[in-house]
């Protein structure tokens, strides 16, 4: 019987792993490397080796709403999108609120995950652990939650590039930018046009002399704001949204998203336009990045070729001289090195997870991932439900299907999304936000159903499946189940709208309306009266009505179909 679980790093996953043992009966024992929780999202001026790092200027890309723990929404006066350092104080509120800091061991690093000898049996695990005085200890727990995160090991692709031995400027992973400072005055070239490359391009291009975005294929941008300046990913990942993308055509609907998009801003115009359609992928989020080019201080330019002496080249034939720094924006190596290596069953040695949790290969599934995947939305409700899920499969709660049944599926859902992501790596790295944390729920038995809402409280319905897809919603019902759960999603707009009443507006001075003035009411029953004076005048009065509306509407049919 699983009793005993090892988390291994105190960052937002493993805080809400420890929380969620606690809550079904477990003994979580946590090990974190760093003297203090929050993990990536911990700002440090200086980067560590083997640890995550973050820009002094980090906001995060999904609003508070969305991205807050299922059962703990964040304080009504936060940001909608906040700075780094706010969402850390909120882990901290998390693990005060929980009573999460008794479980963590700080400054203990996890040197080695092993299978017992009688693993098959007991699915047991040798975990052997550096204290903070330098001692090696060694543990058994019955589970594993990796915790650990994949944003460690920086990707820096210099050997692809010729010349680079010899260029005479400073080349750098985006992993050790912390600000533009030392970029004042400079020429720089920002390789990679992720969420990171925007963010670190636009602050570069504030105070450098001139600032080079190389992209490989474009990118789609879009603004954390969606109309009336409400948080986009609110207004957007929705249930019934999730619908219309399932009846409607992908092309009709990239096609209208796109439009919409260019009308803020041509990408073609602006160089941006990618080689992809916009739901292929997943967009570039930054409010300032199109802006930045409009104002010339920021030059997009296809992707880096290889170095001069002091200059750089693009794939085009672009040459850039006196370039004073390169900023590598091109992601990281998911490295475990502290896990078996024949989990690394992939083609490339990354690991090869059963619903980007589980590695199938294991006689008893008592070893979990967490956080290793990408999607469209929030990481850390996916994260959450993630350990919800794995706790209950590891107390025999929730039962996987057999091995070759989940290398089957993991084979297909790869292959799926390898028209979209032709490396097979991404491609398997991808989930759909709504479906995968439906698939999870109902593994938990915590899915909303949805009959029994419309049924029972029509009010909560709408505001389910037609507003955002918060959180909350997995914890109305079944196991873990919350009683604010439903107060949250009835007040979440509120708590929207919170930071935003920082002054008093005067409301408008109430007006009698139109539809009961005086001279309307004298009209109306001028127009009775005369109606009744003239009964025998009224049937063919209505009939002439009738047929102008017949013509009119057979006008604008017309009209619209051939317009």
């Amino acid at each position: 019987m699983v009793r005993r679980v090892a988390v291994v790093g105190a960052g937002s996953s493993g805080l809400a792993c420890i929380k969620i043992c606690v809550d079904e009966g477990l003994e979580p024992v946590c090990f974190e490397s760093s003297d203090d929780i929050g993990g990536l999202w911990r700002f440090k001026a200086s980067p560590e080796p083997e640890r995550s790092s973050i820009y002094r200027s980090l906001v995060v890309n999904t609003s508070k709403e969305m991205m807050c723990f299922s059962d703990f929404p964040m304080p009504a006066d936060y940001p909608n999108y906040m700075h780094n350092s706010q969402l850390l104080q909120y882990f901290r509120l998390y693990a005060e609120h929980f009573h999460l800091l008794r479980y963590i061991n700080f400054q203990t690093t996890v040197r080695s995950v092993t299978q017992r000898p009688d693993f098959s049996l007991s699915g047991q695990w040798d975990v052997v652990t550096i204290n903070r005085d330098g001692a090696e200890e060694r543990h058994v727990f019955d589970a594993v939650l990796v915790c650990s995160g994949h944003y460690t090991h920086p990707a820096l692709p210099l050997s692809d590039f010729p010349g680079y031995e010899t260029f005479s400027g400073r080349c750098f992973h985006s992993w050790e930018y912390k600000d533009a400072d030392a970029c004042r005055g400079q020429r720089v070239v920002v390789v990679g046009i992720g969420n990171s490359g925007g963010d670190i391009a636009v602050e570069i291009s504030r105070s450098a002399e001139k600032t080079f975005l190389s992209t490989r294929h474009g990118a789609w941008v879009i603004g954390r704001m969606s109309a009336n300046g409400l948080p986009l990913d609110m207004t957007a990942i929705t249930r019934f949204n999730n619908i219309l993308m399932l009846l409607l055509p992908k092309t009709l609907v990239n096609w209208a998203a796109e439009r919409a998009l260019n009308h803020k801003y041509d990408h073609r115009l602006y160089s941006l336009k990618p080689i992809h359609r916009l739901l292929d992928r997943r967009p570039l989020i930054n409010d300032d990045l199109p802006g930045r080019i409009l104002q010339g201080a920021l030059v997009m330019r296809p992707n880096l070729k290889g170095f001069m002496d002091s200059g750089v080249v693009f794939e085009d034939g672009t040459v850039e001289e006196n370039i004073d720094a390169v900023v590598f924006c091109t992601g990281y190596i998911g490295n475990f090195p502290f896990l078996p290596p024949a989990l690394s069953e992939g083609p490339h040695g990354e690991l090869t997870l059963y619903k980007r949790l589980f590695p199938p290969s294991l006689q008893c599934p008592t070893l979990a991932i967490m956080g290793l995947f990408q999607t469209k939305g929030p990481i850390m409700p996916i994260v959450e439900m993630q350990a919800r899920w794995a706790v209950r499969v590891f107390s025999g709660l929730s039962h996987l299907p057999s091995k070759e049944k989940m290398l089957q599926l993991i084979e297909s859902e790869r292959k799926r999304n390898m028209k979209s992501y032709p490396c097979s790596q991404q491609a398997a790295l991808q989930v759909d936000y709504i479906p995968y944390l439906d698939f999870m729920a109902e593994e938990v038995g915590v899915r909303p159903s949805f009959l029994m809402l419309l049924l029972r409280d029509p009010v909560l319905w709408v505001k389910v499946f037609f507003g955002p897809c918060t959180p909350y919603q997995y914890r109305l019902t079944g196991p873990g189940q919350w009683a604010g759960a439903r107060h949250a999603i009835l007040t979440q707009w509120k708590r929207v709208a919170q930071p935003f009443r920082t002054r008093a507006i005067p409301e408008p001075e109430p007006r009698p309306s139109v539809l009961f003035s005086f001279w309307l009411l004298t009209f109306g029953g001028s127009v009775v009266m005369a109606l009744l004076l003239s009964k025998n005048k009224l049937i063919p009065a209505l009939q002439g009505a009738t047929q102008i509306l017949d013509r009119s509407r057979i006008f604008l049919r017309d009209s619209w179909f051939t317009g």
